[in-house]
């Protein structure tokens, strides 16, 4: 069979289960919608959370990100990882033991303001439709791929199945349907990975083959160090940031990971205190598995690409290439006009473009070689081949020539790891909205009937913005999740942490300082992406050369020596608050999740 009959086989083997899972297990009260009962069990709410927490940006871009910037790649890989453990030691107890399950509510009780609260529902929106954008914009990816339909299409299908286990389950149908999407994303993810780094080093495990060698004996690594010397790009191992740019992108995913609210909420869904740890232990073994296999598959993908790719003729080329030019996600300029692609880098390499960040256009007509054309016109330099980054992960088996049931087994992999983290984030969506404005300010003596309808009507909402988002994306997934994780430490994390761990933080300071960190950062990023001159400089007019990527970094800072200072000089919490700050210091023996 061809590679699109087993992509419908598999992809709508998969959708049928998490239909099927949503429906079982679809909510009857508020508990359930929201935090799935309070009784998952530690193990399966590891994978729940493992899936909800590796994204699009996790399976489909991080090693593309890797592939093509080496060494400079590694700062989302250390970012999101160190995030998690930031998150699973330093707050998941305390607001467990807390007892509210969702951020804003944490933070309108802790802060006793519904100012605060609305703030925090204002940030919770921001952060999560900027990070549901990338996931909608990876399933678009895939579906144009591998079903063969319009980019714009895909995103369409993916709201579609989004809607139906999110708004019909809640928590309790998406807890176990992401426990389905680990299963197949995982497995989608480590099957090529274990045939490639086979065929590459001879190593069925791709950990040890990545620092192993090639059939040669050129180590895996030298061996790309001198393919990229000899196309004029940097060194696959050499770094090209500065180190306080490095520096400031890992602690914004960082602290940026543990103030994203659909983590968070996923503490709440066990009975226990210690079963939150339990499972935060778990789903970091969940997610090492991944992170540990994407600087292999990087590696992998880079390699092949090269050696597949450089210098070849157009003719000859595998129908890969020719299928994901057709997605508009690959092309080739024929500059010299010998019918080969050449592939470089260097100052003068580069494809420019007339406006910054754009991707190429493509046309109907095709050049002399048969080749797509893009309608903008080239630079000077010799580069002719454009890839996008997204799609590394994705082309990978297929570059190394795999059978045509792991090229599908990916493409469903890749649909699972997105569609797991946009439903958790839609959930926190229709939470903030239902729950922390409607519930606790606009209407409190609403019926749990009434309030559950308005987080599905909610949710509806936030997926058909979501898929805009999807069809309109602002950059690559992985650079669009880097920004909602700037936002989230900008604006979450200061409040979060003060609110535990500093009895004298008051509403008035929690209130500036999420304001004064999340306009500053959404300023920056805004600025820097979407406003600047394409020929100003960026780079040098960066703050102490501070790229948008890591800006919220800077935006924490900017929030706790604003609330600290607000703090200080307003009068201090009431005696019943900072008791209340004082007692979930110790988070043994906490009860279940509540609402009011």
């Amino acid at each position: 069979m061809d590679v699109q009959t087993w992509t419908y086989i598999i992809v709508g083997g998969s959708f049928a289960l998490y239909i099927g899972i949503a429906i079982w297990s679809r909510a009857g009260s508020t508990k359930e919608f929201y935090v799935a009962g309070g009784g998952v069990p530690p193990i399966a709410n590891g994978m729940a959370t493992a899936a909800d927490w590796m994204s699009a940006a996790s399976f489909i871009s991080m090693a593309g990100l890797i592939s093509f910037m080496g060494y400079d790649g590694s700062v989302y890989l250390m970012g999101w990882t160190g995030g998690y453990v930031l998150l699973a030691l330093l707050l998941a107890p305390y607001l467990r033991k807390f007892g509210k399950f969702t951020v804003p509510d944490f933070i309108g009780d802790r802060y006793y303001s519904n100012t605060a609260r609305t703030v925090a529902v204002i940030c919770a929106l921001f952060v999560s439709f900027t990070y549901v954008a990338g996931q909608m914009r990876g399933v678009g990816v895939v579906f144009s791929r591998f079903l063969e339909v319009d980019i714009n299409l895909g995103v369409v299908l993916g709201m579609c199945i989004v809607f139906f286990y999110a708004v019909l389950g809640g928590m309790k149908g998406i807890t176990y349907t992401q426990v389905a999407q680990y299963c197949v994303l995982i497995f989608a993810y480590m099957v090529p990975a274990i045939f490639i780094s086979l065929t590459i080093t001879g190593n069925p495990i791709p950990q040890l083959g990545f620092l192993g060698a090639t059939p040669d004996g050129t180590p895996l690594l030298d061996k790309l160090d001198g393919l990229h010397a000899e196309l004029g790009f940097a060194a696959y191992t050499s770094g090209s940031k500065s180190m306080i740019d490095v520096f400031c992108i890992t602690a914004a995913l960082m602290v940026g990971t543990a103030g994203l609210p659909h983590v968070i909420v996923r503490f709440f869904t066990v009975p226990r205190v210690k079963d939150a740890r339990y499972s935060a232990g778990w789903a970091l073994i969940f997610i090492a598995i991944l992170y540990t296999t994407a600087p292999a598959i990087a590696a992998f993908a880079r390699t092949n690409l090269i050696t597949t790719v450089s210098q070849k003729e157009y003719k000859s080329l595998p129908s890969w290439f020719k299928k994901w030019e057709d997605t508009g996600l690959i092309a080739w300029m024929d500059k010299n006009n010998d019918g080969k692609i050449t592939y470089t880098g260097g100052k003068e390499g580069g494809t420019i473009f007339e406006k910054k960040d754009e991707k190429p256009k493509f046309g109907k007509a095709k050049g002399e070689s048969g080749q797509r054309m893009m309608e903008n016109k080239a630079g000077a330099g010799t580069n002719e081949l454009f890839i996008d980054q997204d799609i590394m992960v994705l082309a990978n088996p297929e570059i190394a020539g795999l059978p045509s049931w792991v090229i599908a087994l990916v493409a469903a992999g890749g649909l699972a790891a997105a569609l797991s983290t946009a439903a958790g984030l839609l959930l926190v969506i229709s939470t903030s909205i239902a729950h922390d404005l409607i519930k606790m300010q606009i209407n409190p003596n609403i019926s749990e009937k009434g309030e559950l309808m308005w987080a599905r009507i909610a949710a509806a909402v936030a997926v058909i913005v979501a898929g805009l988002f999807g069809i309109y994306p602002p950059g690559f997934v992985a650079q669009v999740v880097a920004f909602a994780f700037g936002l989230a430490a900008a604006s979450f994390f200061p409040a979060i942490v003060l609110g535990i761990f500093y009895k004298r933080m008051n509403s008035q300071g929690a209130i500036a300082g999420m304001v004064a960190g999340l306009v500053f950062t959404f300023a920056y990023i805004v600025y820097f992406k979407f406003l600047v001159d394409p020929a100003f400089n960026m780079k040098d007019n960066w703050l102490f050369g501070i790229s948008p990527e890591g800006i919220g970094t800077i935006g924490m800072l900017v929030n706790l020596v604003v609330a600290l200072t607000v703090s200080a000089i307003t009068p201090p919490p009431p005696a019943n608050v900072q008791e209340l700050v004082e007692s979930i210091r110790f988070p043994r023996g906490a009860g279940e999740a509540v609402a009011h």
